[in-house]
């Protein structure tokens, strides 16, 4: 865990990273602080494979959450930056073939206005908003990645959970689920207690063996991000800019932040670094993805209405500022014109951005694009399916991005849809699905276009696969079984077929669930916990 500048929202997700960096052992004050290198007996004492299997406990429990934010444009943004960073640590060596093919590598977002982001066992990577809204440049971004990146790649969660002969899964998941437990309660300040209560002695012992695997994953990531194509200052930029937010927006309620080891030193180390290779200009296409996406994120992390409101004020755009800067400001206030449900001034707002639309050397068909589905975003928010399908025909005969397609989806989920759309539509969903089987909003959308064509059997099945994508197993088998009684009770038996892609699911779904309950439960299933 790492980069922490601000406190958390009280939601059970901003207690995750707080319980991470906390519940994982500590080694005892008097250890030494050499770090094992890879190859020890990390991997004898905590397996790539056990260690994938905690994190997609941890996950499993995240995912459901509200406060995860699958916004597909934001989604492929950062996937888009974590590609390149996996393939050059590949090259590099930092991801052996053992590690590739057991850890996920897989990023997701966290809604939140706090400046964060860390890694989870297994190889998962969380990003919260709030780190994106203050990022300028999208190598600022790349270079948290990569620092976290090196954090998984390096096992410095393995290093951490062997260095206490106590831990197991249980202590981990288990601390994490009674933190979740009791937020769900709404006892935040008792969550906070129980961690810093039952951990106090050996914070300063974690830190202090924090500080050389932070200044690891700061040499790792950097080689990687590089390499990668990033621009070289983007880490020490960064550092310097989270260090500026947390002296600014700390309260001292979290004395330990203060000793996070986001030091001095690490940033002149990073700059150091910097100098000794050439910088590399971003492309205008780059640096306008990056702001707009960055917009974006500083609406869908807070939207709460007088959050929405100071950023619709934005419609004017910024004095002095640049084309980029007047084009991300009219997205930022189109967008929480149209959360808003002032559409009028969001289409204005979209409409004042096209002046700009040449910006500095950008592709004009890019922005269009992003624009685009912003304008048809808002009309689905109006409920307006026909004016934002008519927005999006342009993209209809051509592959169909993710963001695209569930946009289409959605709007032709609305009132008056042809229903020869909602079958193409569906077809298209299938396809994808099959190469994208844990996309739970693709799974969402083909239940309701389903529910409409009237295949209730196909929709609840459909429904099903959408919890599971979420690590809702018991949810998604109680839908297979919903599914299974109403192919039973249809006349003739109903869609045999259907029915038993169904049954093996539900096989697939309930022994998948055992697993998840014995991995937290290895003495036998607490009272009031359900097996399936």
């Amino acid at each position: 865990m790492a980069l922490i500048a601000r406190r958390s929202a009280s939601t059970r997700l901003g207690l995750v990273a707080l319980a991470l960096s906390l519940a994982l052992p500590m080694a005892p004050a008097q250890a030494p602080l050499k770090l094992p290198t890879l190859g020890d007996a990390i991997s004898e004492s905590l397996s790539p494979s056990d260690e994938r299997r905690m994190g997609d406990t941890v996950m499993s429990e995240i995912r459901p959450d509200p406060a995860v934010a699958d916004d597909p444009l934001l989604t492929a943004y950062i996937d888009s930056l974590w590609q390149p960073l996996l393939r050059a640590a590949r090259e590099q060596g930092h991801i052996s073939d053992e590690l590739w093919e057991r850890f996920a590598w897989d990023t997701f977002i966290i809604r939140e206005r706090s400046v964060n982001a860390f890694a989870l066992p297994g190889g998962y990577v969380g990003v919260y908003l709030g780190l994106l809204a203050i990022t300028q440049q999208r190598d600022e971004l790349a270079s948290v990645l990569a620092h976290e990146m090196a954090h998984v790649s390096q096992r410095h969660i393995a290093r951490r959970i062997v260095g206490d002969s106590q831990s197991t899964a249980l202590t981990i998941v288990g601390t994490l689920l009674g933190i979740l437990a009791a937020s769900r309660a709404g006892s935040i300040d008792l969550a906070q207690a129980a961690i810093l209560g039952g951990q106090a002695a050996g914070i300063q012992a974690q830190l202090n063996f924090s500080r050389d695997m932070e200044r690891e994953a700061d040499r790792v990531g950097f080689g990687v991000m590089t390499s990668a194509g990033y621009r070289p200052l983007g880490m020490a930029r960064m550092f310097e800019r989270m260090e500026q937010a947390m002296h600014l927006t700390d309260s001292g309620n979290y004395p330990y932040l203060r000793s996070h080891p986001l030091t001095v030193e690490r940033i002149g180390e990073a700059r150091q670094r910097a100098s000794l290779l050439e910088d590399i200009a971003p492309t205008p296409n780059a640096k306008l993805e990056h702001g707009l996406m960055a917009a974006r994120g500083r609406v869908l992390m807070d939207e709460r209405v007088d959050a929405l409101h100071v950023l619709v004020g934005l419609d004017q755009g910024v004095r002095d500022g640049s084309d980029l800067d007047q084009l991300s400001s009219r997205y930022s206030a189109a967008l929480a014109a149209y959360k808003l449900r002032q559409r009028d001034r969001g289409d204005a707002a979209v409409a004042a951005a096209r002046r700009w639309w040449p910006a500095e050397g950008v592709d004009r068909a890019f922005v269009q694009r992003l624009f685009t589905l912003l304008q048809a975003e808002g009309a689905l928010l109006a409920g307006d399916g026909a004016a934002g399908l008519a927005m999006l025909a342009p993209w209809a005969m051509t592959p169909q991005d993710r963001a695209t397609l569930l946009l289409r989806a959605q709007l032709a989920a609305l009132p008056n849809a042809a229903p020869a759309l909602r079958k193409d539509l569906l077809e298209l969903l299938q396809t994808h699905v099959v190469e994208h089987p844990k996309d739970s909003l693709a799974w969402e959308a083909s239940a309701r276009l389903w529910e409409l064509q009237g295949q209730s059997l196909r929709a609840l099945r459909a429904q099903a696969e959408a919890r599971a994508a979420l690590g809702d197993t018991r949810g998604a088998i109680e839908r297979l079984r919903a599914a299974l009684r109403q192919s039973r009770q249809a006349p003739g038996g109903g869609d045999q077929i259907e029915a038993s892609v169904i049954d093996a699911r539900l096989r697939a779904l309930s022994y998948e669930r055992r697993a998840h309950l014995a991995l937290l439960y290895p003495r036998g299933l607490p009272r009031g916990v359900e097996p399936e």
